[in-house]
C-alpha cells in the first residue's frame, strides 16, 4: 500500500472514532439507549456493573479481533486494534455535549452518527464493532446460515436483555438505534447511488448497444444461447448486454431501450459497489 493510501485509511478510522464517540456521548448514554453487536452489548454491562463502558469495549472485542487476525488478516487486526482503542480513549477522554433529549431524535441521530462512524471505519479497513467478524467466522463454519441472519439472531438476544434489565421502551427505542445505523452503514459503505445492473436481451443488441455507448454508459456483450421463452424452444446464440447504471438513471436507460426494440428482455438487480469502468452517463444536451 501507498503512503496515500494509508493517509486515507487513517483519516476515515479517525473519523469514525469520533463519530460513534460522538453518538454514544452526544445521544444514547444520557438516555440509557443501546445499539445492538458488541458495542450494545458493552453498554448493557455498563448500565447493569461498575465496568465502564471504555473498558468494557476493549475487552469484549478482544476475542473477536483475533478472530479477524485468523480469517481475515494481520492488517485487518492490526487497524482494528488501534480504532478499537482509539474510541475507548475518545468516550473517556473527549467531551462531548448531551445534545438532545427527545427520545425519538436520540434514537435517530445517535444511530445515525454510529453507524456513519462504523461505515467510515470499514471503508478503512477496520471495524469497531466485533459483531461483523463474528457473524462471517460463524457462516462460514455453519453453511446454512448467512451473515445476516448470524447478526439478526445475536441482535435478538441483546435486544430481549435490554427488554428485560432495563424495561421495554427502552428497548424498543434501541431497535429504532439500530436499525438507523445498520441503514447509515449500507449508504457509507455501498454508496448513496446504489448501482444497478441491467441484462438486455434483445434481436436489435447492436442499435441498442450503439446507442447506449452513444449515451456515455458502458456496456458489456456477454455470450449466451436462448431458452425457452414466448416463441417455445430455441436454440440460438444470443448475446446479452451488460449495463451497470445509478438508480437515479434506470427510467432513462430503459426508455432508451425500449424506443430502439418494445420487445426487449431487461433484468435488473441491485449491485452492492463498483470500481472502474464507465458508470455514469454523459450529460443531456
Amino acid at each position: 500500500m501507498t503512503k496515500h493510501s494509508h493517509f486515507r485509511d487513517a483519516a476515515f478510522i479517525l473519523a469514525g472514532i469520533l463519530s460513534v464517540g460522538f453518538g454514544l456521548k452526544g445521544f444514547l448514554l444520557s438516555s440509557q439507549f443501546i445499539d445492538g453487536g458488541v458495542t450494545g452489548v458493552s453498554m448493557l454491562l455498563a448500565s447493569q456493573t461498575p465496568l465502564p463502558l471504555a473498558v468494557g469495549i476493549v475487552l469484549i472485542n478482544l476475542p473477536f479481533i483475533w478472530l479477524g487476525y485468523r480469517q481475515i488478516g494481520r492488517a485487518f487486526a492490526i487497524k482494528s486494534t488501534l480504532g478499537i482503542a482509539g474510541l475507548s480513549a475518545c468516550l473517556a477522554f473527549v467531551p462531548f455535549p448531551d445534545v438532545t433529549p427527545d427520545l425519538l431524535l436520540t434514537a435517530l441521530f445517535g444511530g445515525f452518527f454510529i453507524g456513519a462512524g462504523i461505515g467510515l471505519s470499514m471503508r478503512g479497513g477496520a471495524v469497531l464493532d466485533g459483531t461483523e467478524v463474528a457473524a462471517l467466522v460463524i457462516s462460514r463454519n455453519v453453511p446454512t446460515m448467512k451473515v445476516s441472519d448470524v447478526i439478526l439472531l445475536l441482535n435478538v438476544f441483546i435486544f430481549g436483555a435490554a427488554a428485560f434489565f432495563l424495561t421495554i421502551e427502552l428497548a424498543l427505542y434501541s431497535m429504532i438505534t439500530y436499525f438507523a445505523a445498520s441503514k447509515t452503514i449500507d449508504y457509507i459503505i455501498h454508496g448513496i447511488e446504489e448501482y444497478t445492473a441491467i441484462l438486455i436481451v434483445s434481436e436489435r443488441y447492436l442499435a441498442i448497444r450503439e446507442k447506449v455507448s452513444e449515451n456515455g454508459w458502458g456496456v458489456t456483450i456477454l455470450k449466451g444461447a436462448q431458452g425457452y421463452g414466448k416463441r417455445g424452444d430455441r436454440d440460438q446464440p444470443v448475446d446479452v448486454l451488460y449495463v451497470v447504471v445509478t438508480r437515479l438513471e434506470i427510467s432513462r436507460l430503459r426508455t432508451t431501450i425500449l424506443e430502439i426494440d418494445e420487445t426487449a428482455f431487461l433484468i435488473q438487480y441491485p449491485v452492492d459497489d463498483v470500481l472502474g469502468g464507465q458508470i455514469k452517463s454523459l450529460p443531456l444536451h
